[in-house]
């Protein structure tokens, strides 16, 4: 697959019986989500499909495939990472990025300078954007990412600068 995919949400649970499932996003435009994604399981490869309608429902994204009409049929989506092609997503402003861009970057504690480790991967458990740092050592290190943590994403020197809370990474020696 020579295109570029980038996850932009994750299938939770059906909603209703006309074969709508909901969608943990990780963007805030709805705008990617209709027409050709692909699915992945875990670590499989990703497979095509094609969400024929997605609306916000109290909230909550709601996308619904062709070929999954009902209730039962969408449920063995659950759990899935919806990916869609890097071209497909909207230009940002010069100040921002993606996510996905800031794997691998390192991160370090602002008062000291100090490697923590590298960015690995980001999740959203219960809608709280939560990054995995690997430190050097191979540890992992969860980190909420809120500003009051994050103080600076350096792109052109693929550097993040931290301010965890007291007691967070005595945690993981």
């Amino acid at each position: 697959m020579s295109e570029q995919l980038v996850a932009v949400g994750v299938l939770s649970r059906p909603h209703g019986i006309k074969g709508e499932i909901r969608l943990i996003r990780y963007t805030d435009s709805i705008d990617v989500f209709l027409g050709e994604v692909f699915l992945q399981k875990s670590n499989s490869l990703p497979k095509k499909a094609e969400i024929i309608s997605s609306r916000i429902h109290q909230g909550v994204a709601l996308v619904c495939f062709k070929g999954f009409s009902d209730r039962s049929a969408v449920e063995v989506l659950r759990g899935q990472t919806l990916l869609v092609s890097r071209s497909f997503l909207p230009e940002i402003e010069s100040n921002e990025s993606y996510l996905c861009d800031l794997l691998g970057f390192s991160v370090v504690l602002d008062n000291t300078d100090e490697v923590i480790g590298k960015l690995e991967y980001v999740s959203f458990p219960g809608g709280q954007e939560l990054w995995s740092i690997i430190t050097p050592e191979g540890k992992e290190v969860l980190l909420p990412a809120i500003p009051e943590f994050v103080l600076e994403v350096d792109t052109n020197a693929q550097l993040i600068r931290i301010n965890p809370p007291k007691g967070l990474l005595e945690l993981y020696k």
